[in-house]
C-alpha cells in the first residue's frame, strides 16, 4: 500500500469528523422530537396541531434515532478501517435523507414550519455529498478508509469527532434557542435536559481528550521502559 498523501490524510479526517456531527445531530433530532411526540398541546398553539398525529411523530423518534445509531456504528467502522464502513455510511445517510425529507414535508403542511429538521438533513446532505465524492477514483485511492487495523490519523479524527461533538452538545441550548422557543419570552426547550446535555458533552470532551493524548502516554510508558532495561542491561 503506497504511502498516504496529506490531502488523502486530510479528507479523511473531515469525512470522518462530519460524520460524527451528522450522528449526533441525528440522535439529538430523534430524541429531542419527544417532547412534541407524547405532549404537543404543552408547547403553544402552533404544536398542538400536530397532536392528532402524535403516533405518526413517535414513529419519526423511533426512526431517526434508530438510523442515529446506525450512523454512530458506521463511524465506528470508519474509525476502525472496517471493510463495511462505506457502504454502512452511505445507506445510514440515505437513510437519514429520506425519513428527515418526510418529516419537513408533514411538519410544514401541519405547522407551517420543519426546524430544526431542516438542519439536520442539510447537514446530512452535505456529508453525503462529500463521501460520494471520496469515491472518485483518483481520491478514493489516497484514503485508505479501509485497511487491516486503525492508524494515528483514525484516532486523530475520532478525538477531534469526540471534541467537536460534545462541544455541540454543550453549545445545544444557545444554537437550538432560536427553534425551540414556541413563544415570545417562552421556555427554550432546547434547554429541558440540562443535566442530560451537561453530563453527556463533558463525557465526550474527557473521551475526546483522552483519546488524543493516550498515544503520546502510550509511547512514553514504552521509551520509559526501555530506557529502564537498558540501564538494567548496563
Amino acid at each position: 500500500m503506497s504511502k498516504t498523501k496529506w490531502w488523502g490524510k486530510t479528507l479523511r479526517v473531515v469525512g470522518i469528523i462530519l460524520m460524527g456531527i451528522t450522528s449526533v445531530f441525528t440522535l439529538m433530532a430523534g430524541i429531542g422530537t419527544t417532547c412534541v411526540a407524547v405532549a404537543a398541546e404543552s408547547f403553544g398553539p402552533k404544536m398542538a396541531v400536530i397532536a392528532p398525529y402524535s403516533w405518526l411523530y413517535i414513529l419519526f423518534v423511533l426512526l431517526t434515532t434508530a438510523i442515529g445509531v446506525y450512523m454512530v456504528k458506521a463511524l465506528i467502522s470508519l474509525i476502525k478501517k472496517k471493510p463495511q464502513a462505506y457502504r454502512e455510511t452511505i445507506i445510514s445517510l440515505i437513510l437519514g435523507i429520506i425519513i428527515g425529507v418526510i418529516h419537513m414535508v408533514v411538519s410544514r403542511s401541519l405547522r407551517g414550519s420543519s426546524m430544526p429538521t431542516d438542519g439536520v438533513v442539510y447537514v446530512t446532505v452535505l456529508t453525503l455529498i462529500l463521501f460520494a465524492i471520496f469515491k472518485i477514483p483518483g481520491i478514493w485511492q489516497e484514503l485508505h478508509l479501509d485497511g487491516t487495523k486503525s492508524d494515528d490519523i483514525n484516532r486523530t479524527a475520532a478525538a477531534f469527532t469526540l471534541l467537536l461533538c460534545g462541544f455541540a452538545v454543550l453549545t445545544a441550548p444557545i444554537w437550538g434557542a432560536s427553534t425551540h422557543i414556541f413563544a415570545e419570552g417562552g421556555q427554550n426547550w432546547a434547554n429541558a435536559w440540562p443535566t442530560q446535555i451537561n453530563v453527556i458533552g463533558i463525557l465526550l470532551l474527557v473521551t475526546g481528550i483522552f483519546t488524543l493524548i493516550f498515544p503520546t502516554g502510550k509511547r512514553f510508558l514504552f521509551l520509559h521502559r526501555k530506557r529502564i532495561e537498558l540501564i538494567n542491561t548496563d
